[in-house]
């Protein structure tokens, strides 16, 4: 059942990794919501698919740019068109990472960079470059994307982890510089979500049933589930909630 704000309804939401996963159930949230939805994604092909499935189906079709979030100048210019496209830009919503495994013992320095260059620096440009959109609509939303992977003590991947916590204290200094300005920023920590990348590469029946016995709800968790939280937090629903992180784990934790 498609989550329906008010205040959301015709306003600019821009996604960063918005092409297949949570990042494509969130796009789809927004559109359905009534928003003016771009988004970011590397692949062109899930991302043209998605607009497919969505045609027909929303009252505004949402916007596909191909960026690369590694290139913080291609990022910026994207943010730029974007605007422009939408009308301008309400809420920025920071999901793009990507989840590799890597041994303590084969980490090089180009490794961690490249790591981080995807899971955290865009997270600081994106919203740099929203800001001062935000500033001229009097305000808006920055929802960062985090995981309760960095809680978890574990151990096959270090940099995603080191990125993920990162986040958390980016939100918190974010959110108390832009507060003033009416620019709330916030964090949503996912559990064990059951993507499609998720179950090809590193999630298997055993791991899907140990996950589910520690968690309180005794479901696999989907993409859709972090749909409502985001919009929540994007929403005037929210209007005096910034600095903080909400996790949806179905109670892991």
């Amino acid at each position: 059942m498609a989550r329906r704000y008010p205040d959301l309804e015709g306003q600019g939401v821009v996604v960063t990794g918005g092409g297949s996963g949570i990042g494509a159930a969130l796009v789809s949230g927004f559109a359905a919501a009534g928003a003016r939805v771009a988004f970011l994604d590397i692949a062109e092909a899930e991302s043209r698919s998605l607009i497919s499935q969505l045609e027909g189906k929303v009252e505004h079709l949402p916007h596909y740019m191909r960026v690369d979030l590694r290139d913080i100048a291609a990022l910026r210019a994207s943010i730029e068109e974007v605007a422009r496209a939408l009308g301008g830009i309400r809420v920025l919503v920071n999901n793009a990472a990507r989840d590799d495994r890597h041994d303590l013992e084969t980490v090089e320095p180009d490794d961690w960079d490249d790591n981080l260059a995807v899971n955290l620096r865009p997270h600081f440009f994106a919203a740099q470059a929203v800001v001062p959109h935000m500033r001229t609509a009097g305000g808006g939303a920055i929802v960062n994307f985090s995981s309760i992977s960095f809680m978890l003590n574990m151990g096959d991947l270090p940099a995603y982890t080191t990125a993920k916590a990162g986040i958390v204290g980016l939100t918190k200094s974010l959110a108390g510089r832009l507060g003033p300005d009416n620019i709330r920023v916030n964090a949503i920590l996912p559990g064990m979500v059951l993507t499609e990348r998720q179950r090809r590469l590193w999630i298997d029946e055993k791991a899907i049933a140990g996950g589910i016995a520690r968690q309180c709800l005794k479901r696999s968790l989907v993409a859709e589930d972090m749909v409502g939280p985001c919009l929540f937090l994007a929403s005037d629903a929210s209007a005096a909630i910034t600095a903080q992180t909400l996790i949806v784990d179905g109670g892991m934790l």
